[in-house]
């Protein structure tokens, strides 16, 4: 693909790289917390932030960061290119579509936030405690809810392991869009991405336990293995879309994308499982700078 081809092809993604926290954003924001049901409080306290902060944030004196945009979105039930465009045209993952508020039935706001809720709890067990030991009862629990109400959103446990993959999809790819929508270079951008790649404790650690989890069960269930190919390929067509821009900037050398990508997801991918599964001498530091090794000898032009 040319350059120029190339450019049209991430129009959208560009959109959301070089968008700042402007009054549309917090017009935005304002909308979701407008249609959430509990009190701004509560609503601050889902997102991670006191009361007074949120307030600077929706009236201009002082930026929503991106974690807090992430979490916006997921709960207001939105997408966090909707928060930045108005519009969701950007997102091209394998996870189902997002409204925005303003185009729901009042109605559903409710049950979305229930379902939310459960995904929320299933997700963080999931990752704490492995597929296999986590029961429908402790979800209830974790909830405050019965198992009845966690069959009606969810009627089998295979159904909460493929949404849970979806879910950290979706996190992965919203956290990319808000982290990155001030990043131009592409050299830069693609040092970010591996960083929002690495296990960190928290979020990134729980992500990755989800992960290691959904290709264990994949290497045994064909049925699993599509929707995680689907799943894989946005994080795989991220990277390569980024190493072809930093080529048409002349940042990067004119070796094939495809191949220099297959082995930098690989190194990631077994980099990553290495530094979980606590081999000695791999940690998140050592994995960091075997990765940056690589893209300044393999991928940056000298």
């Amino acid at each position: 693909m040319s350059c120029d081809g190339l450019r049209l092809a991430q129009a959208g993604f560009t959109v959301c790289v070089v968008a700042e926290t402007t009054a549309e954003v917090r017009h935005r924001v304002r909308e979701v917390l407008d249609g959430y049901s509990g009190s701004q409080r509560e609503f601050a306290d889902r997102v991670g932030l006191d009361a007074p902060k949120l307030s600077k944030s929706l009236r201009g004196t002082r930026r929503f960061t991106a974690v807090e945009l992430t979490r916006v979105a997921e709960v207001g039930g939105v997408t966090v290119g909707w928060l930045f465009n108005g519009s969701d045209d950007v997102e091209r993952v394998a996870v189902p579509r997002r409204t925005a508020l303003s185009d729901r039935d009042p109605v559903d706001v409710t049950e979305a936030g229930r379902y939310q809720q459960i995904l929320d709890a299933a997700w963080h067990l999931i990752a704490e405690r492995g597929y296999h030991a986590v029961r429908i009862t402790d979800i209830a629990r974790a909830c405050g809810t019965s198992t009845a109400t966690i069959h009606y959103h969810f009627p089998g446990r295979d159904d909460l392991l493929v949404e849970t993959l979806r879910y950290s999809v979706r996190l992965a790819f919203e956290r990319q869009i808000a982290e990155l929508q001030t990043v131009d270079d592409a050299h830069e951008r693609l040092l970010r991405l591996v960083e929002l790649q690495l296990p960190t404790d928290g979020l990134l650690r729980s992500e990755w336990s989800i992960w290691l989890q959904v290709w264990n069960e994949s290497a045994l269930r064909p049925e699993l293995r599509v929707l995680h190919s689907d799943s894989y390929t946005r994080w795989h067509e991220t990277i390569a879309r980024t190493i072809g821009e930093g080529q048409c900037q002349g940042l990067f050398t004119d070796a094939d994308p495809e191949e220099l990508t297959l082995t930098l997801t690989a190194l990631v991918d077994g980099l990553g499982i290495q530094v979980l599964t606590g081999r000695p001498g791999r940690s998140v530091d050592r994995m960091r700078q075997v990765l940056q090794d690589f893209v300044d000898r393999n991928i940056v032009r000298h």
